[in-house]
């Protein structure tokens, strides 16, 4: 890779490793295992840096890349972790400024969803894609986001015991 390229990588992985590692965080509830996922995404990308299309293809290749990272961790055996561990709440970085309780309920709940509405859930409200663009990180129909989002988002509801649903 040419010394530009190098820099140009350098620079995108400085920006994209804090909402990559917030992401696999998201999907797997472990910050070490987090942490990993990030940076295999960014060896992947490194791997394909001359081949990416830099516009947007740069960014939706390195999501792509995290969650599959996460979803292939988590289909080893010996990665296979609840959240239910009470010792897991020490994984969890404090937030200073927010309801903590309120993020660890969330976090506990998404790890009780299935990895496709998880992967949609974090990749539509907490990464704010769009449809489209989620779709094309997981290789699946926007019809298909939509109905995973739908039931991931009922789910959580029931979870964190809000079985309404909001008009929207």
């Amino acid at each position: 890779m040419r010394a530009r390229d190098d820099a140009e990588f350098t620079e995108f992985a400085a920006t994209m490793i804090r909402p990559l590692r917030r992401t696999a965080f998201l999907m797997c509830g472990d910050w070490h295992r987090a942490e990993d996922a990030a940076q295999d995404a960014l060896v992947k990308v490194y791997r394909r840096w001359n081949r990416i299309e830099r516009r947007e293809g740069v960014r939706s290749y390195a999501h792509r890349a995290v969650v599959t990272s996460v979803l292939d961790q988590g289909r080893k055996p010996w990665r296979r972790e609840r959240l239910n561990d009470p010792d897991d709440a020490a994984l969890v970085v404090p937030d200073v400024g927010g309801p903590v309780d309120n993020r660890l309920m969330v976090v506990k709940a998404l790890a009780q969803l299935p990895p496709s509405q998880r992967a949609c859930v974090v990749l539509r409200y907490y990464n704010d894609l769009s449809v489209d663009e989620t779709a094309d990180i997981l290789g699946v129909s926007a019809g298909g986001v939509k109905s995973q989002t739908s039931r991931g988002l009922d789910r959580l509801r029931q979870l964190i015991g809000h079985p309404e649903r909001s008009a929207s």
